[in-house]
């Protein structure tokens, strides 16, 4: 090509640092969100629940993660190539997972619109997490592209999910000299 990977990905480095530094962010406060929303959780509720923190949390993670790779220095088409289709291929399958629970067992009672963005929009990341890490085997800058638009659905499909729960939380919040249980 008529450039070397480090002059391609350069321009990329501050997109990197951001969306991993939203993504570790994200990760520390849905730790926080769950040791606040721990007094809510019940038994009934327990692998519901964890069904749909824990994804949360991969999902940031993951984002974090590819992030760390994207922006490692001396990174080469060949070695960010194999790293994001190692995250990829490890993110489909965990996605994958839970969309089984939630479309083929439905495990839990939740509605489409909880469906859509705890399993089928991470696994729409992850395919382009794989799409991207293709083009770079083949070094195609598009990857690049890809990869941003992997990132986004990952972080979005996140920051949706941890409103979500946190309005869960909000919801079953007693109010201080009142019954409790939801709002008025």
């Amino acid at each position: 090509m008529h450039s070397s990977f480090a002059e391609i990905i350069h321009p990329w480095h501050d997109f990197y640092v951001l969306v991993g530094t939203a993504s570790a962010t994200l990760v520390g406060l849905m730790f926080v969100t769950g040791s606040i929303g721990a007094n809510f959780f019940t038994e009934k509720s327990a692998a519901a629940m964890r069904a749909l923190i824990s994804p949360t949390v991969v999902h940031f993670s993951a984002a974090l993660f590819i992030s760390i790779v994207a922006a490692i220095p001396t990174q080469t088409w060949r070695t960010l190539g194999i790293l994001l289709f190692a995250l990829g291929a490890a993110g489909l399958v965990y996605s994958g997972k839970l969309c089984l629970q939630l479309f083929v067992r439905q495990s839990f009672n939740v509605d489409m619109i909880d469906r859509m963005f705890y399993a089928l929009l991470p696994v729409l990341g992850h395919l382009l997490v794989l799409v991207a890490s293709g083009l770079l085997l083949m070094q195609s800058e598009m990857a690049l592209d890809f990869l941003a638009a992997a990132l986004i659905t990952l972080l979005g499909a996140g920051i949706r999910n941890a409103w979500d729960m946190m309005l869960w939380i909000v919801i079953r919040t007693p109010v201080a000299g009142g019954t409790g249980g939801a709002p008025p």
